[in-house]
């Protein structure tokens, strides 16, 4: 138990925040999407990008057991590859936020009002995302998906992504009538934007002391 906590779960917990965290244009229309309709229609909204998230490390997980396996015999440069990989995101994160800092990300969408409509507009707006799916599959790669044997390591990882990615979206929603213009003015998106390239880089970094 102990080791599918240190070695899955609280590893996912960390990638899922480490993903959900900057606050982008969908999280921008998140917030604003609450803000004009209620707190029932924006958390309907953070599940369906919580469920995206959720299929992306789940298909990166289930994807990567096989794909370990094939390429055991350089798995070691495919770990400097994959932590190359994490670093890059976390300065193309970072670089980004600071260069569009005092900016706009888009303008907002007219909302669905409805619940169901709500969820199925934000789960389809997260899946045609492709940054999702390749930082898990970086993050496969580079050993940090569900380590223990069997089912229960991978799963783990998976829940506890979703779990991170449920918990920030129903606060971003729950912050469309409280803290909205915080979070999405300039200085926010900065902040959270820099947070997350900190929290990204942190196992890179590992990968390359150990070598």
């Amino acid at each position: 138990m102990t080791e599918l906590l240190t070695d899955a779960f609280l590893p996912g917990l960390w990638a899922g925040y480490a993903l959900a965290v900057p606050v982008g244009a969908l999280a921008v229309l998140l917030v604003s999407v609450t803000a004009r309709t209620s707190f029932r229609v924006g958390a309907s909204a953070a599940l369906g990008v919580a469920t995206a998230d959720g299929l992306y490390a789940l298909a990166a997980v289930a994807g990567g057991a096989a794909l370990s396996r094939a390429v055991a015999p350089v798995a070691g440069p495919l770990r400097s590859l994959a932590a190359v990989l994490l670093l890059g995101m976390a300065v193309r994160t970072a670089v980004r936020a600071l260069r569009n800092r005092g900016t706009q990300d888009g303008p907002e969408r007219d909302v669905l009002g409805r619940p169901g409509r709500a969820y199925l507009a934000f789960l389809g707006l997260t899946l045609i995302n492709p940054w999702a799916v390749l930082y898990f599959s970086a993050l496969v790669l580079a050993g940090g998906a569900g380590t223990p044997a069997g089912v229960a390591g991978p799963a783990a990882f998976v829940a506890a992504v979703t779990l991170a990615s449920v918990s920030w979206q129903l606060f971003l929603a729950a912050g469309g009538t409280v803290l909205g213009r915080s979070l999405t003015g300039s200085r926010g998106r900065v902040g959270t934007a820099l947070l997350s390239a900190a929290v990204v880089s942190a196992p890179a970094i590992g990968l390359l002391v150990r070598g």
